[in-house]
């Protein structure tokens, strides 16, 4: 019955931290699509910070956050020189 329950919270405190890195995601994206670089960037940080600790703690696995991380970039980069070529 113990390893249920804590089974149970672990399965909380995971999807309580997967959710808030697909909404950070998401408001970065959609910053992103808007143009908004800085705020993009901005946002980047919180992304990396808060994927960085998720692996850290065993919610997500390493490559999975190299993943994101280099994705997130990539998209930042992309918009930067679509900006800088304008």
């Amino acid at each position: 019955m113990k390893a249920l329950r804590q089974t149970q919270t672990r399965e909380a405190r995971n999807k309580r931290v997967k959710e808030n890195v697909t909404y950070l995601r998401r408001q970065a994206r959609k910053a992103l699509e808007a143009g908004d670089i800085k705020k993009a960037e901005a946002l980047a940080k919180s992304v990396v910070k808060s994927v960085d600790k998720a692996a850290q703690n065993g919610v997500l696995k390493k490559n999975t956050v190299s993943r994101i991380k280099s994705r997130l970039t990539i998209g930042i980069r992309k918009e930067a020189a679509k900006k800088a070529s304008k």
